[in-house]
Order: C-alpha cells, then structure tokens, then sequence
C-alpha cells in the first residue's frame, strides 16, 4: 500500500526524481513518465476544452489513435460505460461528479458513494495479456465545512518501476479534476496494490544506478 498525503505538490526536487525515473525509462524503451500519467487523465486536452466537452475531444481524437487491446484506456473506462443495449453506454466519471456536487451542495452530503470500476467482467474475461491493471477507484469526502477528496485506487498487479511514478501524478491530476468541479479541496491518495512487482527494466546495476541518483537529490536518502 502506497499512501500520498499530498499527490499534488511538486518541489524542485521532486521534479528532478521525475527527469531521472523519465530519461531511465525512455533508455529502456518504456512509457515516459508523463504517458502513464495521461492514461489516467488527459491533463492537457481538459486545460484546452474544459469539462464537459474534454470527454468527446478524448473519444473523438484520441481514443482512436489507441488500438482496441493496447494497454492504457483507463481514461476511456472512466468515461464510457457501455450498457446492454448495443450502442448505448453511460459516463461513469461525469455522473459521478454530478452525484458529488449535487450533495457537496446540499444541507446532507454522503462521503462514501462516489466510486467508478474500471475491470468490466465482458471486456476483461479474456486473454490474459495487456489487461488494464487499475481495477477500481474509491472516491470519499471528509466531513466538516472544509472538505477534502480522498482517493484509494485499487490496482490488481502494479509495476512499480515502470508505472507507479507515472499513476501517481495522473492520479493526483484525476483528483484535483474532481475537486475542482465540484469545490473541495485535494486530500489524500492511497494506492492498494493486490500484487505489486519491483520490476527491472534494465539489468539490476542499471536500477541501482538510477535509485543512486535520485538518492543523491535528497529526497530518497532514506530509501533502501
């Protein structure tokens, strides 16, 4: 389990971790940093086209540059849901922000009915390869006048080299999203990982180079 008082704050030396996690990824022809992160929330295309029309932008431009089994449609299960009936589907991530602020606003507010899935039992009963591994979102709001959002992702299997930099800040941007449609402020983020693996895209010296460097900003001292 990874717990993350604050996904959104990004100090110089954080920045710098992410350069380092980013080069080391690209060396080793792996997503940069900022892909993985785009998967969750396309942060740029909502700075453009703001919400809701961000949504069909996504299904319209880019979700067809996606081909259908490649990893990485997180976003498009947020979005788009589809029901029985053939050519029909629902808005998962849109209603629920109309769920929450409709009651963020209201004399009674629920904090803990605001959750998205992204595993569909019909799409992913399947072939075992290139599954989305991000299975579920449990979203909550805290009590008191002062409300923030909280989020605790649930992912079936977790590559922490490769992927877990990348899902942290798309995820902090998912949240702020939220938070912002719907006025409370970002709290914390909480990843639980049901299998996790230190990967190694490289060989072992490689990672132990990279985990030297980023040590040597300052902000990893204490990892081991």
């Amino acid at each position: 389990m990874v717990d993350v008082a604050d996904p959104l704050v990004m100090s110089d030396t954080d920045r710098e971790v992410v350069a380092l996690v980013d080069q080391y990824l690209r060396d080793h022809g792996k997503y940069p940093v900022e892909t993985v992160a785009n998967t969750i929330f396309p942060r740029s295309l909502y700075a453009r086209h703001k919400a809701p029309a961000f949504y069909d932008v996504y299904r319209e431009k880019v979700l067809p540059r996606i081909k259908k089994n490649d990893w990485g449609r997180y976003f498009d299960r947020m979005i788009t849901f589809p029901l029985e009936k053939k050519g029909k589907s629902i808005n998962p991530l849109d209603d629920m922000v109309t769920k929450m602020r409709t009651h963020v606003g209201a004399k009674r507010c629920f904090r803990n009915i605001y959750e998205i899935t992204i595993y569909d039992p019909i799409r992913d009963a399947g072939p075992p390869m290139n599954r989305q591994c991000l299975s579920f979102l449990s979203f909550k709001l805290t009590d008191g006048p002062n409300r923030k959002l909280l989020l605790t992702a649930v992912y079936r299997n977790h590559y922490y080299v490769e992927r877990l930099l990348g899902n942290l800040i798309g995820l902090g941007r998912l949240m702020k999203f939220v938070a912002d449609e719907v006025n409370v402020a970002v709290g914390s983020l909480t990843i639980v990982s049901t299998h996790a693996e230190v990967d190694c895209p490289s060989d072992r010296d490689g990672l132990n180079e990279l985990l030297a460097e980023a040590r040597a900003t300052g902000n990893l001292k204490e990892v081991a």
